[in-house]
């Protein structure tokens, strides 16, 4: 691994299915926005814009994060480049978010980045649990 990538950060905290899988649980609930007419949009924006977060945008989170077993406990293990990562995804986000917003309306550019994001933190979320059930199933 490069320097950029190489994991170092330690969380302090020890990592449980309750604090991967509450996130998304509580992001989730952003759903309910579809329920006012002026949110929605077509199935394939909403699909593209899911697919754009989990596929690309959770890419480097998923790059720059892992799980460590130490004493029979998990940790999350973090590059030095976390903190930058999440910054640019912010930036990349916000750019986006611009352009997209001179050609639909407000709300729908809300709903359309909702998902995205929302893409990309299950997919985050999913492969950080699949990791804790692994490293778990080991001890």
């Amino acid at each position: 691994m490069g320097a950029t990538t190489q994991l170092v950060g330690v969380s302090r905290m020890p990592v449980s299915v309750k604090s991967i899988v509450i996130p998304p649980l509580g992001m989730s609930t952003g759903l309910g926005m579809f329920f006012a007419p002026a949110t929605r949009v077509p199935w394939t924006w909403g699909l593209t814009a899911f697919a754009a977060g989990a596929l690309v945008l959770a890419w480097p989170l998923l790059r720059s994060s892992r799980l460590e077993s130490r004493d029979g406990v998990v940790y999350m293990q973090r590059s030095r480049a976390f903190l930058l990562i999440l910054v640019g995804l912010f930036a990349l986000r916000v750019g986006l978010h611009d352009y997209i917003g001179h050609l639909i309306t407000p709300l729908q550019t809300a709903a359309v980045f909702y998902l995205m994001a929302f893409g990309m933190i299950v997919r985050w979320r999913a492969t950080l649990y699949v990791g804790y059930r692994r490293l778990v199933s080991r001890t």
